[in-house]
């Protein structure tokens, strides 16, 4: 049996925020096309790992290419952004249900510490992509002496 984790309430709060903005979003929003405010509500899927000396994030996009998949690091930010392309319907098929999700993602961590970020890690492999980030290390404590 494996335990898994339960996000506390705050974190199923904003998760049902988020849920019931990207519904309501595009209504509330008539400058932007119809097209654009379904691109934005694909969002891949991800875990995020805390190992002894790095962060690892595992995003999931299969379809999409290498060179359609962008990873920044600023500071305490994590930002994993991409695109798959719209599939082409051929002469004589019409669908009559589609669920693969296409478009634009873009997703934003806030790590929990600095990490080095000139050592940062990104590989895609069937599908994942894998962001390896070496954590800091935390600084000494220094003992005050009290007089």
């Amino acid at each position: 049996m494996s335990l898994v984790r339960t996000a506390p309430l705050a974190a199923v709060k904003q998760d049902m925020d988020r849920v019931f903005e990207r519904l309501f979003g595009g209504a509330l929003w008539p400058e932007i096309p119809k097209a654009k405010a379904f691109e934005a509500m694909w969002e891949p899927a991800l875990d995020f790992v805390e190992a002894e000396k790095e962060y690892i994030v595992r995003l999931e996009v299969p379809g999409v290419t290498r060179d359609d998949l962008d990873v920044t690091v600023d500071g305490t930010l994590l930002t994993l952004s991409g695109k798959r392309e719209m599939h082409e319907e051929k002469k004589g098929e019409d669908f009559l249900w589609q669920e693969r999700q296409t478009g634009r993602f873009m997703r934003t961590l806030r790590l929990p510490a600095p990490v080095k970020e000139a050592e940062v890690v990104a590989t895609y492999e069937n599908g994942i992509l894998t962001v390896k980030l070496p954590r800091m290390p935390l600084p000494a404590m220094n003992k005050v002496k009290i007089t």
